[in-house]
């Protein structure tokens, strides 16, 4: 069963720091250059300063980090609360789709203890290289600077239910509200009452957890739980949790571009061939049909596809005489369903020949969410290829991690983000 307590909290004191709007920022892993330019533009006490840190000169980064967290507590812009907390955290957005939708979760501690089933389940394979960087962040500073992302049943959202009425109880008056350059606009509640805590903690106490996004973080914080030893606040994590029944809880495709398809390879022509064999091959009448619909019962898997040179747009369905259970003969029936999980096989690995450290390190492969971009791309001719993926349905995703397996990288992409900043988790007494 998974272990959750309220929070004693880290927080901003918007009274010194200035409003929230101008502290938060979205997860380190989706920042580039210019976007931490313009966070720390808005504020000397942007998050990105201490979660994404940099220095001009040989001071190390994390200690940097570290120095400035302390520095701000000092100054009084972070304070500690005195009482633990659950955080109730609603989100109103318009997805990529274009409909309007509202999410509800809370922010709260989580155990930190191994992957396994009742407890805490991953859904995608993670790169490695982030790891490291999360670990040496989480050393220096000594907190959760930004939450993981989680999913958990509860049907009858007697959760949300035990929070509610507080919520409605400071409805006009938020502790925090603020507006994602998405136009996502974030709302945060701050909740005492043992009764609304107690029974929040004992519904999740019966749930499993689903990592949904944060895989990285969560895996740094079992790291530096062992690392520490013994128990304490380090054996604890910072989450955002949403229920798997939440109406506003959606999810959307990241499609897949590849590179280094030149002629002279041998590789487009060992593209094209498993296409024809592995695939039934329809031309669409627009590119704007690329991207197939979520798949219903047994229907057969569905993949777009174009080339920057020809720019024609095809919907690939994988043929019954396809090889991909001999290929996925090792993996559980519901991964073998992924259309991600067929990619990765038959494209990929089998007509690309390329390697899992090369699909890690995304060595001529590269990922994109937003459709218009993977279509720039194309247009541009900076990659050579584009397969458009279908949405994972939240239920196949569930098949997936109850089979004790993880999805390939990027099978889903959970929209909107937890904005970093709302609030800290220490690791210290």
């Amino acid at each position: 069963m998974a272990e959750i307590l309220p929070l004693t909290a880290l927080h901003y004191d918007q009274a010194v720091a200035g409003p929230l709007d101008e502290l938060v920022a979205p997860p380190y892993d989706v920042i580039d250059d210019d976007l931490r330019a313009e966070l720390t533009s808005r504020s000397p006490h942007n998050v990105v300063n201490i979660d994404l840190p940099q220095t001009d000169g040989p001071e190390d980064p994390y200690a940097h980090a570290a120095q400035l967290l302390q520095q701000w507590r000092d100054e009084g812009a972070v304070v500690q609360d005195d009482t633990p907390a659950i955080w109730p955290l609603t989100q109103d957005y318009t997805g990529p789709d274009g409909r309007r939708q509202t999410r509800s979760g809370f922010l709260c501690r989580v155990r930190v203890e191994d992957y396994g089933a009742g407890r805490i389940r991953p859904h995608e394979r993670t790169h490695p290289g982030p790891k490291q960087d999360r670990l040496d962040l989480t050393r220096a500073t000594r907190s959760n600077l930004s939450p993981i992302f989680s999913l958990f049943s509860d049907p009858g959202n007697a959760a949300w239910a035990a929070l509610a009425p507080h919520i409605a109880a400071t409805a006009t008056e938020p502790f925090a509200t603020t507006r994602d350059p998405d136009g996502t606009v974030n709302r945060l509640w701050r909740v005492t009452d043992p009764q609304a805590l107690e029974a929040v903690t004992d519904v999740v106490a019966k749930a499993e957890l689903l990592i949904a996004d944060g895989h990285h973080r969560y895996e740094t914080a079992r790291a530096y739980a062992e690392e520490i030893g013994g128990e304490g606040p380090h054996r604890w994590v910072l989450m955002c949790l949403v229920a798997l029944e939440d109406p506003g809880l959606t999810v959307f495709p990241t499609h897949r571009l590849i590179s280094g398809l030149e002629s002279e390879s041998g590789r487009q022509d060992a593209l094209d061939r498993t296409i024809r064999e592995q695939f039934d091959v329809l031309e669409l009448p627009d590119r704007g049909s690329l991207v197939p619909e979520p798949r219903a019962g047994d229907e057969a898997v569905h993949i777009g596809y174009m080339d920057a040179l020809g720019q024609v747009p095809y919907m690939l369905s994988l043929k019954e005489s396809s090889n991909v259970d001999q290929l996925l003969a090792d993996h559980s029936e519901p991964y073998r369903q992924l259309d991600t999980a067929v990619l990765e096989a038959v494209i990929l690995k089998g007509a690309l020949g390329m390697t899992d450290e090369q699909i890690d390190h995304r060595d001529g492969l590269d990922y994109a969410r937003d459709f218009e971009a993977a279509l720039d791309a194309l247009d541009s001719e900076e990659v050579d290829a584009g397969f458009f993926m279908a949405p994972t349905p939240i239920q196949q995703v569930q098949e997936v991690a109850e089979s004790g397996e993880s999805m390939p990288p990027k099978s889903t992409y959970f929209f909107p983000k937890v904005p970093t900043g709302l609030v800290f988790n220490p690791l210290f007494d």
